[in-house]
Parts: structure tokens; C-alpha cells; sequence
């Protein structure tokens, strides 16, 4: 099992996002990549969420993306799951979410897009397919 530590994502052109969202990738064997994400995803958070989801898509068979720690899901923030989504499948990839979170649940079942996803009640549920 790989680990990377959980690390802000600002740079020196956008310090503030490190500030409000990090990620923490878990490799889990030749099967599966857990991304973690912590904070909030909206319009300044989205591309870095995208970014860093679309690294990952190659690098295993299942990408599961760990939404607990999430506060707040927006509109651009949704886009990127249903974008990370059309990718893993062109690429004959798995997404898989963990809600987790009342904000998380809350905006996919106000948007209806959570019949769209594979969602898991935790990690391990996530990862026992793998």
C-alpha cells in the first residue's frame, strides 16, 4: 500500500486553494486508487479536483473517490465527478464514490446524479470488489 501525505494544493499563483481543499492518494495494490479529498469543492476547486482525479484514472483498474471529508459540493465541483466519471469508463475504468457527507449526498440527490454514480457506504465496501 502507497501512501502520499495529505498536501494543499495552492501554488505560488493561487495560495488560497491550498487552504481550502486537500487530497490524499492511497494506492491499494494493482487494483484500486483511493483519493481522499478534504474541503471544499466549488468554481476555484473543481480544476484541481479534476487535475488531480484524471492523474490517478490510469494508475489502477477502480479510482474510488473518498467525499467525507467534503463541507461543501457545488455545482463546478459536480461537474468534475461526472467528467472523472466519463473518463474512467472511456478509459474501462470503475469510478466508485464515498459520500459520506450530508453536503455530498445532499447535492447529488438535489441534482439527481446520484443514481449516475457507484457510491459505497465507506472505503472498505468500496474496495471489496478489488
Amino acid at each position: 500500500m502507497s501512501s502520499e501525505t495529505p498536501t494543499g494544493v495552492g501554488d505560488e499563483q493561487d495560495p488560497d486553494v491550498g487552504e481550502v481543499v486537500r487530497f490524499e492518494v492511497v494506492g491499494h495494490g494493482d487494483g484500486a486508487v483511493v483519493v481522499g479529498v478534504h474541503g471544499e469543492i466549488d468554481t476555484m476547486t473543481a480544476p484541481v479536483l479534476t487535475e488531480r482525479l484524471s492523474t490517478q484514472i490510469p494508475t489502477a483498474p477502480l479510482l474510488v473517490v473518498d467525499l467525507t471529508r467534503v463541507t461543501f459540493l457545488g455545482s463546478a465541483g459536480l461537474a468534475a465527478l461526472v467528467e472523472a466519471k466519463e473518463a474512467t469508463e472511456k478509459a474501462g475504468h470503475r469510478l466508485r464514490l464515498v459520500c459520506g457527507s450530508h453536503a455530498v449526498a445532499r447535492a447529488l440527490e438535489a441534482t439527481n446524479l446520484m443514481a449516475l454514480f457507484d457510491v459505497a457506504d465507506g472505503v472498505p465496501e468500496a474496495l471489496d470488489s478489488v
